[in-house]
């Protein structure tokens, strides 16, 4: 009986070395291709070009809302979240568990591998030498949790 609960203390302690082999593992040609099967048609991947979906490009270090040109749900705008890729990638497992009320009729990519791969591929849409370039938020978003009525993003 001992065994068990010291068996789950090592499983705990080398999950977070899975998730970063599984990170340095990611194939950012392999997420292009899930990019063009389950993201294309509402996204695009190029700077400014708007689709159903906003543009994906620069989205990596990105907060919810901001990219110009689109109209977001007010739950997207009041999100108050940084794109990062661990923020992707539970948005992406669930995007409506992560932003209630968000208006991307997306079921969610549960196939960590390509979740993986594909944040790979949207962590290269970024312009040489770039870094983020939108405010950073008075309070920032704790993951999981919603922003409080009326916030705003800026």
């Amino acid at each position: 009986m001992r065994a068990l609960p010291r068996l789950l203390g090592v499983a705990a302690l080398l999950a977070p070395i899975a998730v970063i082999s599984l990170a340095h593992a990611a194939d950012p040609a392999a997420g292009k291709q899930v990019f063009q099967q389950q993201c294309a048609i509402c996204h695009a991947d190029k700077p400014g070009v708007n689709k159903i979906g906003p543009s994906l490009f620069g989205v990596v270090g990105r907060h919810t809302g901001s990219e110009p040109g689109y109209s977001y749900s007010v739950a997207n705008k009041n999100a108050n979240i940084v794109w990062t890729a661990s923020v992707l990638d539970a948005y992406l497992d669930h995007p409506q568990k992560i932003v209630p009320g968000t208006k991307m009729p997306y079921g969610g990519l549960h196939n960590a591998t390509k979740r993986a791969n594909l944040i790979a591929f949207l962590e290269t849409l970024k312009a040489p030498g770039a870094v983020a370039t939108t405010p950073a938020p008075a309070k920032p978003h704790v993951l999981g949790q919603t922003a409080a009525p009326g916030a705003t993003n800026g």
